[in-house]
């Protein structure tokens, strides 16, 4: 399993509308561009099992293009990749084959490529959910590349000292393997290894293993993280192989005690030593950071992305920002003219945070710039409870801050222990932990106790539980709007529940456990495949056939 930090659980920061489907899909069309050995000219994007369905809808064409021409997740000129293509002289195309079933994740994507030098290549990737992705073939042979940290993907002869010469033209660089698998169809045949390293790799590294006649080529990688400081935790002592190799043993230890397995371990943790679920999870990623040999950068990226929801939730609210599939713009102006009138029902921080919830997904339905927390699908039901907070209670910048980290704790044992991709759990896996994020940060803001945290997170999950994915049209707009407003008032009802201390029968790590296998056991058409629910209603079908005429 993948180690999770504070960027997989609040993150990407992304262009909308779906982290799966947008952000994910570029990521794999990004790493499939670091995989050509020359600049590629034509690709053939083939779109397996919910891919399939919602092409269009959630912008996966233009940010699988925009990931072949290198751009990231959050570049705004994901709207115009097809034009950026024409003019970098990339052809494309797309084939949906909704009836192939010879995939294993509901994402899967297999893109076939031919670069300016006339190589022919086809990668397999999967988009595993909060805009991560996964490389699982190259070739035909079935390899495993997640781009976290830097990858080398080696292609070569299977013959003995291959993997003893690679090793050494790193080793003599500087260069430390962290983890290699080789992967073959036959033996003596073509074989790929597939090694990440905790450095990145220069052109003379990559040169240093291409050298042997036995290897074939050599593609490079970047990873997410950024690279290991030569001499971490040396100090003033001096940068010795060995005191380098103990200050990072001693990171990695202090990682795995802080590596919280469980909602049970991390509250045990919290009571031992007097700590809110928001520094016990900063305490883990600057541990993980420290065993990478990297700076903990946790503090400015929880002020980026908090800098990043305020944005996202409030320019709708002055102006009317139309969806990329026509079926929203204009709701959280309507929400705010209503207050205004004196007419709402509901108190102002609860109207405040419906407007904020809904305001972000109009953001994220015209393609502008959001955080997906944990999804995009999902990503206005943070920034809508904990800027309604702001307004009603006053809290501080920092404070929202330590509320994002008390989310992310949440997001981290759900992502690790269940699901959060609509497309394996449904919405109640998106919006439902969304609102169980949103729950506990707004009971430590409260001054609530770790214990209240973890209920008022099972209380929200409890709330959603069973709720289907089913986008209309494949859109992230409706029902999507709505269910994060939804989402944001269950969050605050759980939190209210919980701060009363009001318990639960089935505590956090059975309610987690629960919600994954009722998301599993919900049939395809209810996952994010757009051929159920509301979208299989007759409007929605009509709106849909009215749209492609």
């Amino acid at each position: 399993m993948a180690t999770l930090g504070l960027t997989d659980i609040i993150g990407p920061i992304m262009v909308g509308p779906s982290s799966s489907h947008t952000a994910g899909a570029l990521r794999i069309a990004f790493m499939a561009r670091r995989l050509c050995l020359a600049e590629p000219r034509s690709v053939e994007f083939r779109l397996l099992g919910s891919f399939a369905h919602t092409l269009t809808g959630h912008g996966t064409d233009k940010a699988l293009v925009a990931g072949m021409l290198g751009l990231a997740t959050d570049d705004l000129r994901i709207r115009d990749s097809f034009e950026l293509a024409e003019q970098a002289g990339l052809s494309f195309r797309f084939t949906t084959l909704p009836d192939a079933d010879d995939y294993e994740h509901p994402n899967t994507i297999d893109i076939l490529i031919q670069d300016a030098a006339g190589n022919k290549m086809s990668v397999r990737g999967e988009s595993v959910g909060g805009g991560a992705a996964v490389i699982r073939r190259i070739d035909g042979i079935d390899v495993y590349v997640t781009g976290e940290s830097t990858s080398i993907v080696v292609r070569q002869r299977d013959v003995a000292g291959v993997l003893a010469h690679i090793a050494q033209s790193l080793s003599e660089r500087g260069v430390n393997i962290a983890t290699t698998r080789m992967y073959r169809e036959r033996r003596g045949d073509t074989a790929y290894t597939v090694l990440e390293t905790d450095q990145d790799v220069d052109v003379a590294a990559k040169a240093a293993i291409e050298s042997n006649p036995a290897i074939y080529d050599v593609r490079i990688i970047p990873g997410d993280a950024g690279s290991a400081a030569p001499c971490a935790g040396a100090g003033d002592e001096g940068c010795s192989a060995q005191r380098i190799a103990e200050a990072l043993d001693r990171a990695l230890q202090r990682f795995a005690d802080l590596d919280f397995a469980s909602g049970s371990d991390l509250l045990t943790w919290c009571e031992t030593n007097g700590a809110s679920l928001s520094e016990a999870f900063l305490a883990r990623e600057a541990a993980l950071a420290a065993s990478l040999g990297q700076a903990d950068t946790s503090k400015c990226y929880l002020d980026l992305a908090l800098s990043v929801m305020k944005r996202a939730a409030t320019q709708p609210v002055r102006e009317t920002l139309p969806s990329m599939g026509g079926l929203l713009g204009g709701e959280a102006r309507k929400l705010t003219d209503l207050r205004a009138r004196g007419e709402a029902l509901c108190d102002d921080q609860l109207s405040a945070a419906m407007t904020y919830a809904m305001a972000v997904l109009e953001t994220n339905a015209s393609m502008g710039r959001i955080v997906a927390a944990p999804t995009a699908g999902s990503a206005g039901v943070l920034p809508g409870v904990l800027l309604a907070l702001q307004d009603s209670k006053g809290f501080a910048d920092e404070d929202l801050a330590r509320g994002i980290a008390t989310a992310a704790a949440i997001g981290y044992l759900i992502t690790r222990n269940a699901t959060v991709s609509g497309a394996e759990g449904g919405c109640q896996a998106e919006i439902g932990s969304a609102a169980a994020m949103a729950a506990a940060a707004a009971v430590e803001l409260a001054g609530g106790t770790p214990a209240q945290c973890l209920n008022a997170a099972g209380n929200a999950l409890t709330n959603m539980m069973g709720l289907v994915c089913d986008p209309v049209a494949g859109l992230v707009e409706v029902p999507c709007q709505k269910r994060n407003a939804s989402g944001a008032a269950t969050a605050l009802v759980s939190a209210q529940i919980a701060l009363a201390g009001i318990g639960n029968l089935v505590d956090f790590d059975q309610t987690v456990a629960v919600m994954d296998k009722v998301g599993r056991s919900l049939p395809f058409e209810l996952r994010e495949s757009a051929l159920g629910g509301i979208a299989a209603a007759p409007a929605a079908c009509a709106w849909c056939a009215q749209c492609g005429a």
